[in-house]
């Protein structure tokens, strides 16, 4: 296909809905079917307001041809009170996946809706609209990385089975673009065998992705706010490229991010935010007083190249061009940072924004050679690769003189909780870190904090060496509260007006489908402070 032709396509089809099916002359079969058809990838609902929300399912057709769908939404379980019931139509060209976002639902309300299509019922999935106005307390979820040849995704059926959830965040990483053959044993490994390039192929990632249960349990349990990450495409993508494309032995970029970003908006509940830019995710969402959630695309909207491993060029590094929101999203996010007037200022993104100094930790031999590879490889790929932009934002919070930003972070398959200060290197930010503040004299203030998730089943750390790291980081950089680098998990958000609690909770393992989880280590801010304590355990449900 001619690039500008699928381009073309891309802005047609990514993130919109489908039109009502308004009569069924031009559909095949008895009922408007082409044959039977099969709802074997679930249900999902995503990107909830205060008076809609996007529902999604995909149907598998016997034959070729127009499918018509009817879509019910209810406001109750077993759907005796019937709000919505209209038909819409999907065919191969949109990989007769279905997203419907129906208007005029009341806010702060939990609906349960279902599809039907040729004598076929799908799943029910339950989903909840935004509040408006007074919130008292919000709880959400949030995990990234999951890598379905790595092990189960037992992390999602945890998710699912917590019933007082507002909402979950996946930030980045949904599926994985290799074609790994996965862990011996588990019969997991990615379709096909081999790295996804083309639209055929992502599409068909997403479907193997859509049939596990555990992610089929989490997205029919709760409303889904999402954001790509760089394996939704390729390893280390920026907007011009990537770690793992070779340009022209694997196309042409711009037609391999468009492939992928077109199946990724046919495949994920996700609402189309701007129709003059179809690649656009960053996006608003606001919870009553309670919380402003902006999510963000730190991957391939307008990231410069990375710079590589360090040394770093320090004049390169520190480049006042350098990119990695771009200005117009970076625009956009300053001016909803500064004139927000939730309690709670959320950014939801991909890359640690928090300092891991390398330089301040102890010779990097002396950590161990896997170790030091780890760290290198991660820090020019963060927002440490990107010191200008973070300097940017961190202005703008304190030209206007903003509080109480909670930064929620995916991608480094590891759990962190930090302070966020301009420079965490400054002596008296390291004495305040380190011994306290007793005068509470008020010499140095964060300018928010940071909860990092931790994987779905993508590796973390090597083997032995959260102790190591643990002990170095208490030391050498204190404003990171908390680490660990090897287990899964999630994030579990905790948020009334007094504070916000994030609590890191961990399946015991991912080679095992129905693996239970523990709680880890809580983390709370109080408003206004920007300063993270230890909690004493988990947060009421």
């Amino acid at each position: 296909m001619q690039r500008r032709r699928f381009l073309q396509g891309l802005g047609g089809l990514s993130g919109s809905v489908l039109l009502p099916g308004c009569g069924s002359s031009t559909i095949p079969g008895n009922d408007g079917v082409a044959g039977k058809v099969r709802f074997e990838h679930g249900v999902a609902s995503g990107d909830p307001l205060t008076d809609r929300v996007i529902l999604w399912t995909r149907v598998t057709p016997a034959t070729d041809g127009p499918v018509r769908v009817r879509y019910v939404v209810a406001r109750d379980p077993d759907f005796k009170q019937v709000l919505i019931s209209d038909t819409v139509v999907t065919d191969a060209t949109r990989d007769y996946t279905v997203k419907v976002d129906p208007t005029g639902l009341a806010p702060g309300t939990h609906y349960w809706y279902r599809f039907e299509a040729g004598g076929a019922v799908s799943p029910v999935g339950r989903t909840k609209t935004l509040p408006i106005g007074h919130v008292e307390r919000l709880r959400f979820a949030f995990t990234s990385c999951s890598n379905y040849a790595a092990g189960y995704f037992g992390v999602y059926r945890r998710m699912a089975e917590r019933s007082d959830l507002d909402a979950v965040f996946h930030l980045g990483d949904y599926l994985y673009e290799s074609g790994s053959s996965g862990v011996e044993g588990l019969n997991r490994g990615h379709s096909n065998g081999r790295e996804t390039i083309t639209l055929a192929d992502y599409r068909d990632r997403h479907a193997q992705y859509r049939t596990d249960p555990d992610l089929q349990a989490m997205t029919a349990a709760h409303p889904l706010i999402a954001v790509w990450d760089d394996h939704e495409s390729a390893n280390d993508a920026w907007q011009g490229g990537a770690e793992n494309h070779t340009e022209g032995e694997e196309g042409i970029w711009a037609l391999r991010k468009a492939a992928s970003i077109m199946a990724y908006f046919e495949w994920m509940p996700i609402r189309l935010v701007d129709p003059s830019e179809p690649q656009r995710i960053w996006r608003q969402f606001v919870f009553g007083d309670l919380v402003d959630l902006m999510m963000l695309d730190t991957r391939l909207y307008g990231r410069d190249e990375q710079l590589g491993t360090p040394p770093l060029d320090p004049v390169a590094l520190n480049d006042p061009r350098r990119q990695l929101l771009g200005v117009p999203q970076e625009n956009w996010l300053i001016e909803r940072l500064t004139t927000s007037t939730a309690r709670w200022k959320l950014l939801g993104q991909q890359v640690m924004f928090a300092q891991l100094r390398l330089a301040s930790l102890p010779d990097l031999a002396l950590l161990g050679t896997t170790l030091a590879e780890e760290l290198l490889a991660i820090n020019g790929d963060q927002w440490d690769g990107y010191p200008a932009a973070r300097d940017r934002v961190f202005d703008a919070l304190e030209r206007a003189g903003v509080d109480n930003l909670v930064v929620l972070t995916g991608d480094i398959h590891s759990s962190w909780g930090s302070e966020l200060y301009r420079d965490p290197g400054e002596l008296v930010t390291l004495l305040d870190n380190t011994v306290g503040d007793p005068l509470d004299l008020g010499l140095i203030k964060a300018l928010g904090v940071e909860f990092v998730s931790p994987s779905v089943t993508s590796s973390g750390f090597p083997d032995g060496t959260t102790p190591l790291l643990q002990a170095a980081l208490r030391v050498a950089d204190p404003h990171i509260k908390y680490f660990e680098g090897q287990r899964h998990g999630y994030v579990l958000l905790d948020i009334t007006h007094e504070r916000t609690q994030g609590e890191w909770w961990y399946v015991d393992s991912i080679l095992e489908p129905d693996s239970p989880e523990r709680f880890g280590y809580a983390l709370y801010t109080n408003a206004g402070e920007n300063r993270l304590r230890a909690a004493g355990g988990p947060s009421a449900t």
